[in-house]
């Protein structure tokens, strides 16, 4: 892959500016699209962190004093350490902690929608369940972290250039969204043929607790070997059932994204507006709020669907749906700033469903032989996950502002490590008070030395998760890849499997010593 000119080189090492170590990267015309791969570059900075205290590491990930437009980044060299340190614990921490009383909630909702009559009569509304939960959090991923990089760069200051950027993102997302609706009910249609028929001699309890997209997937898996009631109103054939679970799936879908993306755009313009930074704020919320309003809208449309499985009701609406999807194709493709994005991006979305496939089987396996397993895997994949999401997105903007026209000191800034131990020791609290909760609420019966395993390996997934999150995202910008695009729905996934993996060591460890 070729590297940049030598004179762009050459200019960035006069530049009094840019350190030694800065990263040699290409042209990259637009902050919302990946960068070209022929043009871009980048060096590996882990000797940038050989010293937490002498500020080297990447310039740009900062707190959020001073983060305006343009030139006035250079501001952010008089801001004290310690105030873009506090600046991202202020931030962070309250968003991470409402990341996890909403996977609560999520959990919650769950084990009621599954007992309602359209997912006891249809089978793969259970199975798409996960399935879209995953594809569906991942694009409000994207949208937060692509806008986030945007209101940093200063692009979402201008109301005409912030009507553009908002508007074509919108109609991205309805598009996407009913692309992923089809494919995840083509998914749970090929699912519901290969899970055998529920037997009424060996029933499963459906013991769900709060759970994130990836963790619902033992829930499907167990929930389609329940006892189920009489199917009243079961459809007449394959493809009326196929057609009643891509219509719940894509209507819920669409209207999900209606919704949560404008209140992510919302969030982001304030954010912007008031001095904070939507890097620490909006990918976790993105990706809970995905969760817990999808699968509001899918158990109260396939609930009203159900009523005319029968009829050509559903049919119009897939009909009405892909039409609507044709017609924000059109406004993307006209739209200069998001164009290149409707056929980027889909790779790591599909790869991140497989992923999930195989945390659901790992939950799938134990979550039944260790008590509380569900439970606990709520924060040892979920909170480590997102965790990973601000350092992504932080790690994101940072590269594009490293190739754009503004200037920035790295004096009294915090380096990559220091952001890393930051965002570490903002998540330790919160498992704390997790754990806690459940103890003093009486959910789940927690030995001291469990819990004291639990956290420990609760910070290896923490840890893991910010190193990956690191890794993956200048690897990916190595490739002239879009860290916005393609490394948050990757992480997610991998840091699912990864959780539920060292769950299942902590307990196996546990085990042997004698304490459960």
């Amino acid at each position: 892959m070729n590297g940049p000119a030598t004179g762009e080189r050459s200019s960035l090492n006069d530049d009094p500016f840019v350190d030694d170590e800065a990263l040699e990267l290409g042209d990259l015309k637009a902050v919302h699209g990946s960068p070209t791969s022929a043009n871009v570059r980048v060096e590996q900075y882990e000797d940038q962190d050989h010293d937490l205290d002498s500020g080297d590491g990447d310039a740009a990930l900062l707190g959020t004093e001073g983060r305006t437009r343009g030139m006035e980044w250079l501001k952010r060299a008089s801001t004290p350490r310690w105030r873009q340190v506090s600046s991202i614990v202020i931030e962070s921490a309250p968003t991470l902690l409402f990341t996890t009383v909403g996977l609560l909630f999520t959990g919650e909702l769950l084990d009621h929608v599954s007992r309602w009559r359209a997912m006891v009569t249809i089978d793969e509304l259970i199975i798409i369940i996960p399935v879209i939960l995953n594809l569906k959090g991942n694009l409000e991923m994207n949208l937060s972290a692509r806008l986030g990089t945007a209101a940093n760069m200063g692009e979402l200051d201008d109301p005409k250039a912030r009507r553009k950027i908002i508007s074509g993102s919108l109609a991205l997302l309805q598009v996407q969204a009913t692309v992923v609706a089809c494919v995840a009910a083509c998914v749970s249609m090929a699912l519901g043929f290969l899970v055998p028929d529920p037997s009424p001699a060996a029933p499963t309890p459906l013991d769900s607790v709060g759970l994130n997209s990836t963790v619902l997937m033992q829930l499907v898996v167990r929930a389609t070997h329940l006892p189920l009631p009489v199917k009243t109103g079961k459809p007449k054939s394959g493809f009326i059932e196929f057609i009643m679970v891509a219509s719940s799936a894509m209507l819920s879908a669409c209207m999900s994204s209606i919704v949560l993306g404008s209140f992510m755009c919302a969030l982001i313009v304030i954010c912007r507006r008031y001095g904070r930074d939507p890097d620490n704020i909006a990918p976790p919320i993105a990706s809970c709020l995905g969760d817990l309003v999808t699968l509001c809208l899918l158990g109260t449309i396939s609930s009203i669907l159900i009523n005319f499985v029968n009829t050509l009701w559903p049919l119009i609406i897939v009909l009405f749906l892909i039409c609507s999807a044709t017609s924000c194709a059109f406004i993307v493709r006209g739209n200069s700033v998001v164009k290149h994005l409707m056929w980027q991006g889909w790779t790591p979305l599909f790869g991140a469903m497989v992923i999930s496939s195989a945390t659901g089987i790992v939950l799938d396996t134990f979550a039944s032989r260790y008590q509380g397993f569900p439970l606990l895997a709520i924060v040892i994949s979920g909170l480590p996950g997102s965790v990973g999401s601000i350092f992504v997105s932080r790690l994101s903007t940072s590269l594009h502002a490293s190739i754009s026209d503004v200037s920035r000191s790295r004096t009294n800034e915090p380096s990559p490590r220091m952001v890393m131990i930051t965002l570490f020791l903002v998540t330790l609290p919160v498992e704390i008070v997790f754990l806690a909760i459940l103890h003093a609420f009486g959910w789940l019966k927690l030995p001291i030395i469990f819990a004291i395993f639990s956290v420990i390996f609760f910070c290896c997934a923490v840890s893991i998760s910010l190193v990956v999150a690191r890794t993956l995202t200048n690897y990916l910008w190595s490739k002239g890849l879009d860290p916005d695009t393609y490394a948050l729905p990757i992480h997610s996934a991998m840091m699912d499997l990864i959780g539920q993996l060292l769950l299942v060591l902590c307990f196996m460890l546990v085990s042997l010593i004698g304490i459960l």
